[in-house]
């Protein structure tokens, strides 16, 4: 999905609030990232030291704004080619367990899905607030799942979706497959290059996807 840059919009906002920064940077890319990696890499590149108090106040400042942001329209703001089909097909199965791993803080991530009506075909996952590097969030988002009672998942037996290079690299560190979607800021090659186990231009074909799983139709 995409937010129209109501993501960006809100973290910038809020650290603007915090800090009087009033520029936006043009080198820092939330793409892939946590957002304790983003908000960390603000403050060092405007020289706010690790300790200072009001970075315990972000998250809740930066929730704030994009309560706000994400009802305003923005450019391609909107799902992404396949995605609610592909999702109603998954969940109506009984050999798919649907998860959310992402570097969004939790509650800023049901706000974006939530926006979009598909926070419901979730259950259980990782987020931002859990790791600063994404790469640990593969086996947080499988001890969620158990956890919460759904099935126990071997790192080799689940599959990321993703649409950037981290999302291929977080999968690869746990000893996960991963399905690479070129909708993002990253083409089909660089994707590849990546080392995807599978790249796909969007989701938009429902039984490409299912063979990529390697389950049947």
């Amino acid at each position: 999905m995409l937010t129209g840059r109501a993501g960006w919009r809100a973290f910038f906002l809020a650290f603007e609030e915090l800090f009087a920064v009033a520029n936006e940077p043009d080198n820092v890319s939330m793409a892939g990232r946590t957002d304790p990696w983003v908000l960390a890499q603000l403050a060092a590149g405007n020289g706010v030291s690790p300790d200072a108090p009001e970075l315990a106040r972000f998250h809740d400042v930066y929730l704030k704004h994009l309560e706000v942001e994400i009802e305003k329209p923005g450019p391609r703001k909107g799902l992404m080619p396949g995605v609610r089909a592909l999702l109603d097909t998954l969940a109506a199965r009984d050999d798919i367990h649907l998860a959310l791993l992402t570097g969004n803080y939790e509650r800023a991530a049901r706000l974006k899905l939530e926006y979009f009506d598909l926070w419901r075909y979730f259950r259980g996952g990782a987020y931002g607030d859990e790791a600063f590097d994404r790469n640990a969030l593969v086996p947080k988002a499988l001890a969620s799942v158990a956890a919460a009672g759904g099935p126990a998942i071997a790192p080799r037996d689940a599959v990321v979706i993703g649409d950037t290079p981290l999302d291929v690299a977080c999968a690869r560190t746990a000893g996960a497959r991963s399905i690479a979607v070129a909708t993002g800021s990253y083409d089909v090659s660089s994707l590849g290059a990546a080392g995807a186990d599978v790249v796909l231009t969007d989701l938009s074909d429902v039984a490409a996807v299912l063979r990529a799983l390697r389950i049947e139709n």
